[in-house]
């Protein structure tokens, strides 16, 4: 096990060398000068910011959240900010043979001017001596060698690469930007109206606030919580549920940052359940934690509400501790006649829900793919990667979350806080 676990190191290093040699090639070397400025500077950030982004990666297990901090932002940015110049460089590798095939200005110049030996053809109805007639076959005259494009000058091969490093690098820099300026500006909220048969018709348009993945951590701190509870209060949702992934840290190190969640306000009141990072954190204590807020923990069980039944489990990250979900405990003695609606942090245990009887599964942990085309490979692992999809007689909701994990940057996927309106067919 323990080789198995150092040949992944070693080849994830032996990769991440290889790709930013590749990004020093096209952005530092094929563009500046030997011994300039920007080479020496170039130079010295391909090396800088690959130890920031692992830095960032391990900091959470070996440095207290205070210095992660020093590394997290510049470290996580630079890993949302090199799968974007890998892939504007990609598009650049394609178009760089077309560049370097156009015509410079010189050379549409010079086309421009007429060849002085078209002087020399005769242009009346006499044949010049040198000139086949009808008597004397052209195939006796040999043909002139077909020309040659020259090959690109260096001064054009330095403007093209210099305009695919600028393109590129301004590509992924807007990408970038934008996507953080959307974590940063906080979740949107988003509607969805979700029919069960089951539903009385006295619980028709029952609100339930869904926020997953709010990931409180060395970039996400107090601010971004109070953005989500205020967008979640003025919402006025009849029942509040966090569905996992709430913090990237301990309770002595975040706690502070997630208080203003004791600030939700709803008529039933606010549900926890936990998610995978909270078992890289330490779950336990969250879970005391959020009960102190005033946020009710429903580990592997349920509370009967006016119109359904609510249940929580535990994430699958669980099992490793002996703390992982209990379907039977949750949902095994309930009356069926009831809708139930079930919270659990991934989409996978939508199989064991539908087994249960659940009506309907809430879900997060995605993140909808957070940085495109990661949603693709989302897709490989979870049935749902976002949205309202129907697996039988069970249907399933994935929230994108609220936060992010990493770099603080959504390309694709925008962050949300949903509002589930239960509707009954009975109404």
């Amino acid at each position: 096990m323990i080789v198995l676990v150092v040949l992944g190191v070693l080849l994830v290093l032996a990769l991440l060398t290889l790709v930013h040699w590749y990004l020093w090639r096209r952005l530092v070397r094929d563009v500046s000068a030997p011994g300039g400025r920007w080479r020496r500077t170039g130079t010295v950030l391909a090396f800088v910011l690959p130890l920031l982004s692992v830095g960032a990666l391990v900091g959470g297990r070996a440095f207290p959240i205070a210095v992660e901090r020093w590394f997290a932002w510049p470290g996580y940015l630079w890993l949302a900010v090199l799968l974007y110049l890998l892939l504007g460089l990609a598009v650049g590798e394609l178009v760089r043979p077309l560049l370097l095939r156009l015509p410079s200005r010189a050379a549409r110049a010079r086309a421009a001017v007429p060849d002085a030996r078209a002087a020399d053809v005769p242009t009346s109805d006499e044949p010049a001596s040198d000139v086949p007639t009808s008597d004397e076959p052209a195939s006796d005259v040999p043909a002139a060698p077909a020309a040659t494009p020259a090959a690109p000058s260096p001064e054009r091969r330095l403007f093209v690469a210099r305009a695919v490093a600028i393109g590129a690098s301004g590509a992924a820099a807007a990408v970038v930007g934008t996507g953080m300026y959307g974590v940063l500006r906080g979740p949107r909220l988003k509607q969805v109206t979700v029919p069960l048969a089951k539903l009385p018709a006295a619980a028709h348009g029952y609100r339930i606030a869904v926020v997953s993945d709010i990931h409180l951590g060395p970039i996400l701190g107090r601010a971004h919580t109070q953005r989500i509870v205020d967008t979640i209060n003025a919402a006025k949702p009849d029942l509040i549920t966090i569905v996992g992934d709430l913090v990237d840290g301990t309770v002595p190190e975040l706690g502070r940052d997630a208080e203003p969640l004791a600030q939700l306000r709803a008529r039933d009141g606010a549900y926890f359940v936990t998610g995978n990072h909270e078992y890289f954190s330490g779950a336990a204590p969250w879970v005391d934690f959020v009960r102190e807020l005033g946020v009710h923990p429903l580990q592997n069980a349920r509370v009967e509400l006016g119109g359904f039944d609510l249940a929580g489990v535990n994430d699958i990250a669980g099992e490793r501790e002996g703390d992982g979900p209990d379907f039977g405990r949750a949902l095994g003695d309930r009356d069926p006649a009831r809708t139930a609606v079930l919270l659990s942090h991934q989409p996978v245990t939508i199989h064991d829900a539908v087994r249960h009887g659940v009506d309907l599964q809430l879900s997060g942990h995605t993140h909808g793919g957070q940085l495109w085309p990661g949603n693709f490979v989302a897709e490989l692992a979870n049935p749902t990667v976002a949205g309202l999809e129907r697996y039988g007689d069970t249907q399933l909701y994935v929230t994108r979350g609220a936060g992010a994990w990493g770099p603080p940057v959504r390309v694709g996927a925008p962050s949300d806080i949903t509002i589930v309106t239960l509707a009954s067919l009975r109404a």
